[in-house]
This record gives C-alpha cells, sequence and structure tokens, in this order.
C-alpha cells in the first residue's frame, strides 16, 4: 500500500474496514455483515456487526455461554497480531496495544488499536465551494 499521507482519514478508515472484514473471511470463514473503522488520533475504534461465527453462536444458543466467551477470548487473541500487522501496514504507523470485547447476544465485537503515533494523512478537499452564509 502507498503511504497513509496520500490518503484522506476517510479512506483510510474505508480501506481498514475493507480488509479487516477480508481477514475475517479468510481466517474464519465468518464474515462480519459490516465493519466500521474510526481514526482518533493514536486511535482507532471498530466496530464489527455480526462477528460472531455460526460455533459460537451454536454454543450460546445451546447453553454453553462460558465456552462460547472462551472460544471468542481464543479467536481474538489468535487474531491480534494478524489485526496489528494488517493495521500497521494500512496506516504506516505501529500498534502498540488493541483492546477488544464481544457480545454473543448482538453479535457484535468492538475494538480499540492504540497506535505508537497518529497516522499522517492528507486532508480531505471539499469537491463543492463552501455555501455562504446569510
Amino acid at each position: 500500500m502507498e503511504q497513509s499521507s496520500n490518503f484522506t482519514r476517510g479512506q483510510l478508515e474505508r480501506t481498514l474496514s475493507q480488509r479487516i472484514e477480508a481477514l475475517y473471511r479468510t481466517q474464519l470463514g465468518h464474515r462480519p455483515t459490516k465493519v466500521t473503522c474510526h481514526l482518533f488520533d493514536e486511535k482507532v475504534v471498530i466496530v464489527m456487526e455480526d462477528a460472531v461465527t455460526p460455533p459460537e453462536q451454536l454454543l450460546a444458543k445451546n447453553g454453553q455461554e462460558e465456552l462460547a466467551e472462551q472460544v471468542r477470548d481464543d479467536l481474538d487473541r489468535v487474531l491480534q497480531p494478524q489485526l496489528c500487522d494488517l493495521i500497521g501496514e494500512v496506516l504506516d504507523v505501529t500498534v502498540t496495544e488493541i483492546l477488544s470485547d464481544a457480545k454473543l447476544d448482538t453479535g457484535r465485537t468492538g475494538m480499540i488499536a492504540i497506535l505508537e503515533s497518529p497516522p499522517s494523512m492528507r486532508e480531505a478537499t471539499s469537491k463543492t465551494p463552501p455555501r455562504k452564509l446569510d
């Protein structure tokens, strides 16, 4: 990927969302229905909808919530180094830590990636001139 400074915040957020979705699809055989990423200085907030895999759902629905949570924790632990690498590659910064949690009942997963420094990016340019205020 090109240097992150060639891209706007929105382009970086979309690229991250697409790459994270692809990582989950290739590694878990399960694709979240929606991945949303937002950059805030040295942090990236990631929310995934329908991120809980069918085996985790099956366990939870059959009274095995604790086992389903353990499976989720183990999957997160295995995926975190890959997520760190992916985020670091897209943003061209080092990821120092990822905090994550999943809710089996809603299927959502939330993550906060802590970055060593804010990624460099170009400012978005407006294609339409600003409106005059009366």
